[in-house]
């Protein structure tokens, strides 16, 4: 792992008796998406406002891009985008009004403001919608503009709380290529998302964030080995194929449905297990009707981590 370009140590903020991040601990190294996952009201947002300065936590030691966010925090906001939950558009004025708005805050000079804003218009596939309100934009035409709008300063970190909230699945698909290309270009994303398949997709590491504590971290693989439940199942249709295959199996290997035929098989879902499952199969001359390999993914993960008590059973079924 690299030296993290974000990292917080304890770091506390409540409001009033509500306590939202309870000394919690990120380190996000350069040029990776780290995914912050939670609940609604989970301490998602808080995180990234006081990353990114907007908030002042309670306590903690806390670092972006090597500065120190107490002492130095006007460091820390020219290293840094934010792209938030809402659109920080302008529907009054046209795109490109929005993106030479961005280069005056941040003092360029007109001629490269200009520049600046015409390559990320085009990177953003809006050149054609330029010169329109960006009132008449589409949810993730909107959204493009708002993360070009993020890029005008040019930040080595940025921050996207739910960036693709509300999107279509093109739109967001649309999104998350944006994101690959910042990461690939060196840039380190810091990621709030309510959609599984978004970290699954994107993320290097992931935390899930619960009562505000971190709850769990690491990789997407990680996580979903956390959770037990992964299994084979075997359906039949001959009922004497059946009963020789539980007996092939043995009863502590196999749980048995009567009713269904079918044999529920601990696995882990690796090549390796589920050929010795069926070459057992094979030697007893025996073939089922349809087999289903069910394996943990995120959903699972985020459901027994931030469920108030037990581990839903719930898996993922792919046939094959």
């Amino acid at each position: 792992m690299s030296h993290p370009t974000i990292s917080a140590n304890g770091m506390r903020k409540s409001y009033g008796d509500k306590v939202v991040l309870d000394g919690i601990d990120l380190a996000v190294p350069a040029g990776t998406v780290f995914a912050l996952l939670g609940p609604n009201g989970a301490g998602k947002t808080t995180a990234v406002k006081i990353l990114s300065t907007l908030v002042t936590a309670d306590a903690g030691d806390l670092h972006v891009d090597g500065h120190d966010l107490t002492t130095d925090p006007q460091a820390v906001r020219a290293a840094i985008g934010v792209t938030g939950q809402f659109s920080a558009v302008d529907g009054l004025i046209t795109g490109e009004e929005n993106m030479l708005l961005m280069a005056d805050l941040h003092h360029l000079p007109r001629q490269e403001g200009r520049r600046v804003a015409a390559e990320l218009l085009e990177r953003f596939d809006l050149t054609d919608a330029a010169k329109k309100p960006a009132s008449t934009y589409s949810g993730g035409m909107k959204r493009r503009l708002d993360i070009a709008m993020t890029l005008v300063g040019n930040p080595r970190i940025i921050f996207l709380d739910e960036p693709t909230t509300g999107l279509d699945p093109r739109s967001r698909h649309t999104m998350w290529g944006i994101i690959r290309t910042l990461v690939t270009s060196g840039v380190t994303v810091f990621l709030t998302t309510q959609y599984l398949e978004e970290a699954d997709e994107l993320a290097d590491r992931i935390a899930v964030l619960n009562n505000g504590k971190i709850a769990a971290e690491g990789t997407a693989d990680e996580l979903k080995r956390l959770i037990p439940g992964g299994h084979v199942r075997l359906r039949f249709t001959d009922p004497t194929a059946y009963r020789t295959a539980a007996s092939t199996l043995g009863e502590r290997a196999a749980t048995r449905d009567d009713d269904a035929l079918a044999l529920q098989i601990p696995s882990d879902g690796t090549q390796r297990e589920l050929r010795s499952i069926l070459d057992r199969l094979d030697a007893a001359g025996i073939e089922a009707d349809e087999l289903t390999v069910h394996t943990p993914d995120l959903d699972d993960v985020f459901f027994a981590l931030t469920a108030p008590a037990g581990i839903p059973e719930q898996t993922k079924e792919t046939s094959r």
